[in-house]
Order: structure tokens, then C-alpha cells, then sequence
């Protein structure tokens, strides 16, 4: 990674005029090609900086590239749009154009993900010169049903659509409805809920997807693309269908389809995937990602009961009783000097460097949240991890997991190994018994740590 990035929280928001509008970029890295990246509706790319896994994926883009992020207008940190007169597809591409001047890029690759997808194509088709590659993500060349594109949207759903954006946009009801898989992790569905209430009203979101659902058809435009084009599309995904990312493979001549697993749109729920496919497609090699191991205690936490709770008090209630347990819990990690590696939806994963500080603050826990009506289920081991950008892997997480889910309420069960390695600390055990733990061979004497 560039040292210049690596040191960067987040790099100034500038300004760019177009018929009458500003639009907002940003730009950072300073890799051998120039990368512009950017999302449709909904996007605000200051509040990528927010989410941990959004500022990862945008400093491994700068590993290889300068990149430059923007929205266009009528979304994020850009001028609005007037909903009786929103800007045509046309005048959207006429963004892109503007940036790159403002930057003096001649020429970039181009990764574009879900509604900026069509405008990326007709940048693309329109300006090729300008034009190194094409990376299209979750995107369509139109949304609409028609008698030679039978797997579109018929005009009722598209009704449904905009009523939901109505309803719920700006929401973790609309951040789980279209990421099912990562939407059950409370940090990244408040985080883009955010995001989306910041980069437009549920009113101006309604009437632009209105527009661009019922007008989209860049098809025309697919087989004038003359750039080495890479499509991504997500083969669970509900929007839009993996057909509609094979009919773009299908009519961009000599372009590349990649299909990946999963059911969520957001394009950071598979960022190493796509990571890796960019970084091949744009440079010709995978990016090289550093592997540390540490030995380390591991903490995994779970709410006892949580989907009855949930269900007895409401969403309101419970997102406030949720906020609430969140806050406990990271006040003790920091008192205990635990490092918070991912929440759960309704628990955490910490690591410790040491496992008497562990088990302390695993009680610490107990008591902080019980003082809420809120009991956990909390399991400890150590071993050895390894280190990938900020979180850990290997056996020992699968095994406090496992631990996690065989304690009781209140209870902070613990390994022999984490017993082992404090003793002489004055920590009491009462043993459990002896257990078999799914995916790991023999048995595993199991303590509860009291006092």
C-alpha cells in the first residue's frame, strides 16, 4: 500500500461545476493507472470512510491505482436533482467526463456498480479514447420486461419497488432487504442506513428509481463498447438478476463474466472477491495479501433469547435495547484494552492479549449487561490466528464459536488451554465436563469461569 494512503483517514472532498451543479470527488493513491469508482443512487462516498470494510476495499484499489471517487449528481455529496427534470443518462455520463478533467486523467479504468453502471457503459461507448477497462458490477443494460428481454422487471414490481423506497429507504429494514446475508450485522446495516439518509430523501430516492427503472435501455449501446470489459454479478442477488449480468457478458464482444456466490448487492459484501478479480483484470495479477499469526485469546459474545426479545419488544425497542448493549460492551473492551474485531448482529468478537484480561472482561460483560435485562452467552479460547487486514481467522475463532454457543446464560465458558495459561492469576473454574465441539476431532474438557 502507498505510504501516502496508508497514512490518510480520509482524503478532502472536492468540487467539480457542471450546467449549473457541483459534483463531488475525491482522489488518493498514487498507483501506475488512474481507477475511477463509483455507485448509483444511494451513494455518499464520505460515509464509505466510515465503514471499515469500505475504507479497506477503496486503500487496496490504491495499492495498484490512483482512484478517484464521485457522486453523481442527484445523489450523496453532489447537487440534487430537480424531480420534475432529473438528469437524463446522458448528462449523468457527462459527470463522469467532468471529473476526470477536473483531475487530469486522459484516461482510467472505470468500475461502476448498480445504477452507474449504464452511465459507465455510455462514458465508455461515447469517449473510448478514454477509456483503459470497464468493470460493471451488479449492473443492467435496462430494468424493464420486454417481449426479447423476458427476465426484466414487469411494471407492477417496479410499482412495489418505488413504494418500498417510499417506506423504507434509509432504513436497516432497506439495508437487509437488499444485503440478506451481511444486513444480520447491526455496525454495517446502521452504518449504510446512514449512508442512504444522507445521499437522498426517501421522496427524491422514489422518484429517481421511477426514472431510471422505467426508462433505462442502454442495450444500443453494448456492442459499440471497444474497451476490455469485466462483469461481476451476484448469482443470489434479487436486483437485479445474474440474467441480466449474463446478457451484458452475452452482447459486449470479447468481455469476461464472473459470477459470485452469495445474495447481497452491496458491492463491499464481497470486496475480496471483487478485489481480486479487479486487480487481475486491470494489472494482470491477484494482489498479494499479507498473512500474520499471533497468539491471541478470543471472545465471542451472543445475546441470550435475542429473536424473542426482539420479537416481544418491537423494532423500535429493541434497536434502542441493541444500541444500549453495544455501547456496555465497548466501553468494557476498552477498560479491559480488548480489541473489537466484528460484531455479530446481536454479539461481538474481541481479542485479548492476554487471557486473564480476557476472562475479566468477560465478567466485566456479564455484569454491564444484565444491568440491562440482557444475559449473554460468552465463550473464550486462545490459540493461534492469523492476521488479515484487521481480522482474524484460523481454528481458535471456530473454536471460541463454538464455545459461545454451549455456554448458558451469564456464563463465561473457557477451554482447558485458556485455564492453563492462568493459573497463579487467583480466577476460579468450576469444571463443565467434557464436550465434543463440531468439525474438531475428540473431546474437550470445558470450565466456567466464577467469581
Amino acid at each position: 500500500m502507498s505510504n501516502t494512503v496508508a497514512r490518510m483517514d480520509r482524503p478532502p472532498t472536492q468540487y467539480v461545476r457542471v450546467s449549473e451543479a457541483d459534483v463531488a470527488f475525491q482522489v488518493f493513491g498514487d498507483g501506475p493507472l488512474d481507477l475511477l469508482y463509483f455507485h448509483g443512487l444511494g451513494s455518499h462516498f464520505e460515509h464509505f470512510w466510515d465503514l471499515p470494510m469500505y475504507a479497506q476495499f477503496l486503500r487496496r484499489l490504491a495499492d495498484f491505482s490512483r482512484v478517484i471517487v464521485f457522486d453523481r449528481r442527484g445523489t450523496g455529496g453532489s447537487d440534487g436533482v430537480p424531480l420534475a427534470a432529473i438528469s437524463t443518462w446522458e448528462e449523468w455520463a457527462e459527470d463522469v467526463g467532468a471529473v476526470l478533467d477536473a483531475v487530469g486523467s486522459d484516461r482510467a479504468a472505470i468500475v461502476a456498480a448498480g445504477d452507474a453502471g449504464p452511465i459507465a457503459i455510455l462514458f465508455a461507448a461515447m469517449h473510448p479514447v478514454r477509456v483503459s477497462a470497464l468493470v460493471l458490477f451488479n449492473t443492467s443494460a435496462r430494468y424493464l420486461m420486454a417481449e426479447d428481454y423476458p427476465f426484466g422487471m414487469r411494471p407492477e414490481d417496479v410499482d412495489a419497488f418505488i413504494e418500498r423506497v417510499r417506506t423504507t429507504w434509509g432504513t436497516p429494514e432497506w439495508v437487509r432487504t437488499s444485503n440478506p446475508d451481511m444486513g444480520s450485522d447491526a455496525e454495517f446495516s446502521r452504518c449504510l442506513a446512514r449512508m442512504f439518509r444522507s445521499a437522498a430523501t426517501p421522496g427524491a430516492a422514489a422518484a429517481q428509481f421511477d426514472y431510471i427503472l422505467r426508462s433505462l435501455d442502454v442495450r444500443g449501446a453494448l456492442p459499440l463498447l471497444q474497451v476490455p470489459t469485466l462483469v461481476l454479478c451476484v448469482q443470489g442477488a434479487v436486483r437485479p438478476p445474474k440474467e441480466q449480468g449474463r446478457f451484458l457478458a452475452e452482447h459486449i464482444a470479447g468481455s469476461k463474466l464472473v459470477e459470485l456466490g452469495g445474495r447481497d448487492f452491496a458491492m463491499v459484501a464481497h470486496s475480496q472477491a471483487i478485489l481480486d478479480e479487479i486487480s487481475e483484470f486491470l494489472t494482470g495479477e491477484r494482489p498479494q495479501v499479507e498473512i500474520e499469526r499471533m497468539l491471541t485469546t478470543i471472545l465471542f459474545t451472543d445475546i441470550v433469547g435475542s429473536t424473542e426479545r426482539a420479537l416481544s419488544l418491537g423494532d423500535q425497542q429493541w434497536r434502542s435495547l441493541l444500541d444500549e448493549h453495544d455501547r456496555s460492551i465497548r466501553s468494557e473492551l476498552r477498560r479491559f484494552r480488548g480489541k473489537e474485531i466484528k460484531t455479530t448482529g446481536d454479539g461481538f468478537v474481541a481479542s485479548f492479549d492476554g487471557p486473564a484480561r480476557a476472562i475479566r472482561c468477560a465478567q466485566a460483560l456479564g455484569v454491564a449487561t444484565r444491568r440491562l435485562g440482557i444475559d449473554l452467552h460468552m465463550g473464550l479460547h486462545t490459540g493461534e490466528c492469523e492476521v488479515r487486514e484487521g481480522d482474524l481467522g484460523g481454528l481458535a475463532m471456530h473454536i471460541a464459536a463454538r464455545l459461545c454457543a454451549l455456554a448458558v446464560a451469564g456464563e463465561v465458558l473457557v477451554s482447558g488451554t485458556v485455564k492453563d495459561l492462568v493459573v497463579g492469576s487467583g480466577i476460579e473454574f468450576r469444571e463443565r465436563g467434557d464436550y465434543r465441539l463440531k468439525g474438531f476431532p475428540g473431546t474437550w474438557k470445558l470450565f466456567v469461569a466464577v467469581g
